[in-house]
């Protein structure tokens, strides 16, 4: 933890302190930010918290003295609850304005990590719990120009084997080949990523026909669809370096159909999809290039206000997009205005996905994704983009 850093992000926000809790682990975004292991044993309740101005002061169970001593600050100890909540008290003296991993109605659950009765304790001694929600993007997705390079990376190495999957996949199929089916191209692309000196997790996926429009589906040996000429395919993929603990994720999704003309239904649903895609990148563009603060929920509403316009809205049944750090899914702000109302900026030197789609179910689904890195000043797309449907 950089504690000036911290610091002077609190004062900005007119925050009087940032309290991090926890017990037993719960909270691992708390651990991260302060340089913390996820492995430690710890069985009692620990309290530290990072004033906007001054030393650190920190909580700790008397029997797990030691929780907190690799951290700046003054250290307390507690051994009954009600030595706790006076120490409590004391340890957050002139402080009422405080941050903590907690979001109001639960609106931002990817942050909420502080239990309902902690904040009840803490609204008794008389002080204003606020989301750390902005302070976790800033300290969590915010990105080393080494780890942007990671990204591009990745990227320099996954679009091709993308490009060699579908080569692939037309073989087989043509070929009459065992392996032409959800799982074996399952096998090709992750081999290749593994050859390629990248790592991959719960993927990639190969989605053939009624199966695309999940848009969560994950093929199996057991349940893997045949694909044959004629079928829709989506293959989600996505990858980051092998040999670097903080490298950052590239995740891309594009979808084909094998040895035939797009039908008209198919070739409007897919252009409904990209033109989504390219209003979400456009605002986020415009807001970067003019020094305009925009938040998650308003790139959402671009990509979903073309495919409310085009009929298909009810099929849009999931955000447009998601942070991307050191996790596939990180802690930055996401492209969503559905499943939450996401308020947290997008910040420069951040990673995110603009993934809009459209799924029929029992039919086919549609999604379009591309990966942007933000800068100060602008926001550009990391990688290929697909402008029409792959003939495989």
């Amino acid at each position: 933890m950089n504690l000036e850093h911290v610091q002077a992000a609190l004062r900005e926000q007119g925050l009087d302190g940032w309290l991090f809790y926890d017990h037993h682990n719960r909270d691992p975004l708390g651990l991260r930010i302060l340089r913390m292991s996820p492995d430690g044993h710890v069985t009692r309740r620990w309290y530290y918290f990072v004033p906007a101005n001054g030393e650190p002061r920190k909580l700790v169970h008397r029997i797990e003295s030691g929780r907190l001593d690799a951290l700046p600050g003054e250290k307390a100890e507690y051994s009954s609850w009600q030595e706790l909540e006076t120490k409590l008290s004391a340890m957050l003296e002139g402080a009422v304005r405080i941050a903590m991993q907690y979001s109001p109605r639960n609106a931002i659950m990817y942050v909420s990590m502080v239990d309902a009765g902690t904040v009840e304790v803490l609204r008794g001694l008389g002080k204003e719990i606020v989301s750390s929600a902005d302070l976790v993007s800033q300290f969590e997705a915010v990105l080393t120009e080494d780890q942007i390079a990671s990204h591009f990376e990745a990227q320099r190495r996954l679009d091709p084997i993308l490009e060699a999957g579908w080569k692939e996949m037309g073989r087989r199929v043509r070929a009459g080949e065992a392996g032409a089916n959800e799982f074996g191209m399952v096998e090709f692309l992750h081999a290749a990523i593994e050859r390629e000196g990248m790592v991959t997790e719960h993927g990639p996926n190969v989605s053939v026909g009624p199966n695309s429009a999940d848009s969560h589906y994950e093929p199996s040996r057991a349940s893997s669809r045949v694909i044959q000429r004629g079928d829709f395919v989506l293959i989600d993929i996505w990858a980051k370096l092998a040999n670097k603990p903080d490298a950052v994720w590239y995740d891309i999704t594009w979808t084909g159909i094998v040895d035939r003309k797009p039908t008209d239904r198919e070739r409007l649903v897919f252009d409904t999809v990209r033109d989504a895609r390219d209003a979400s990148i456009a605002v986020v563009q415009r807001a970067f290039e003019a020094g305009r603060p925009i938040a998650g929920w308003q790139a959402d509403d671009a990509a979903r206000g073309v495919i409310a316009a085009a009929g298909f809205g009810e099929y849009f049944t999931h955000r447009t997009g998601h942070n991307i750090a050191t996790e596939l899914h990180g802690s930055g702000a996401h492209l969503d205005n559905l499943e939450t109302h996401d308020e947290r900026l997008i910040l420069p030197n951040t990673c995110f996905s603009v993934e809009p789609g459209i799924y029929f179910s029992g039919e086919f689904g549609v999604r379009n994704e591309i990966n942007m890195i933000t800068r100060k000043g602008k926001a550009e797309v990391t990688g290929r983009m697909q402008s029409e449907l792959v003939r495989i």
